[in-house]
């Protein structure tokens, strides 16, 4: 994980605007795109040609405004495979607008899905994105990505005592019994279980008032990536524009049984981390606010 950008509103000398990256076995996905985005990107090695996926949790200027830029640079350096855009309503026609205002060439196809429903929008051999609802002043959504579990270890010297290698070998490591020469052939008896393992789950959550209502989505997250624009002093003013403060994001962290939080979305009324990082570890221990261009490996 890279995290692009840290701040929110307004970008400063120290924060551009919030965006993650991700990268998972060779491709990389982008949750949101402010202005200043492709730049980060340079300067962290984030190629945006491997951009597969780009998720909008919203279309305020602070998460969107970079798209156009990065289209056009793509196009550029002669991108010739899909670009797949997730977002909620109203995503299609931002999407549009944006880059026809641009009056730009592109040689490549955007393919746009706008969410009308939550839950899995993605599903790969090896991984998959959920989608699900926060509560701000537009429509607005936050993801999860989750490595596909590990059942078990295929032990391919006992496979091949037992048939020859093949589709029926794909059956079994999925769980299926299959029949060879008349016989049944369980899974467990080419399956060690006890080499499974449970995939890693990294939660990204926008603008938002904590609510109970996301919970299930993100529950058991290896890394829960939560806005905290405001610290306990400012609770009302975080109430008001419909954000989260440092102290509830880390409850939200307990309640949902995170591994690790990162603080994102910081307010340019913050100069220093350690307000927020102290107010949230009252709540929750294993706690780290975000810095640009700080990147995280699970």
């Amino acid at each position: 994980m890279v995290f692009l950008g840290t701040g929110c509103s307004n970008p400063t000398s120290e924060r551009n605007l919030s965006a993650t990256a991700l990268r998972f076995m060779g491709q990389w996905m982008l949750f949101d795109c402010p202005e200043g985005t492709q730049r980060q990107m340079m300067k962290s090695n984030v190629s945006y040609m491997k951009v597969k996926y780009i998720f909008f949790s919203h279309f305020h200027a602070d998460h969107f405004l970079g798209f156009p830029g990065l289209v056009a640079t793509m196009s550029m350096h002669e991108r010739d495979y899909p670009l797949h855009i997730f977002g909620p309503k109203g995503t299609e026609e931002r999407i549009k607008r944006s880059l026809n205002l641009g009056l730009m060439r592109k040689d490549f196809e955007i393919n746009v899905t706008e969410l009308k429903r939550t839950g899995k929008i993605v599903s790969e051999e090896f991984f998959e994105v959920t989608a699900f609802p926060l509560k701000h002043e537009v429509p607005c959504l936050g993801y999860s990505f989750k490595e596909n579990d590990k059942d078990g270890e295929f032990q391919r010297a006992k496979a091949l005592k037992l048939l020859p290698e093949g589709p029926l070998w794909g059956k079994l490591q999925k769980g299926q019994a299959v029949k060879w020469r008349g016989k049944t052939i369980e899974p467990e008896q080419v399956m060690d279980y006890t080499k499974g393992k449970k995939g890693r789950k990294v939660s990204v959550v926008m603008d938002t008032l904590p609510s109970s209502s996301y919970y299930d989505y993100i529950e058991d997250s290896d890394v829960l990536v939560h806005e905290s624009a405001f610290a306990d002093k400012f609770e009302q003013r975080a109430k008001e524009t419909k954000h989260s403060t440092a102290r509830q994001a880390a409850r939200v962290a307990v309640e949902t049984n995170a591994k690790k939080l990162v603080l994102t979305h910081i307010s340019p009324r913050h100069k220093k981390n350690s307000e927020l990082e102290n107010e949230a570890r009252q709540e929750f221990a294993d706690v780290v606010v975000a810095e640009d261009l700080m990147k995280m490996t699970l």
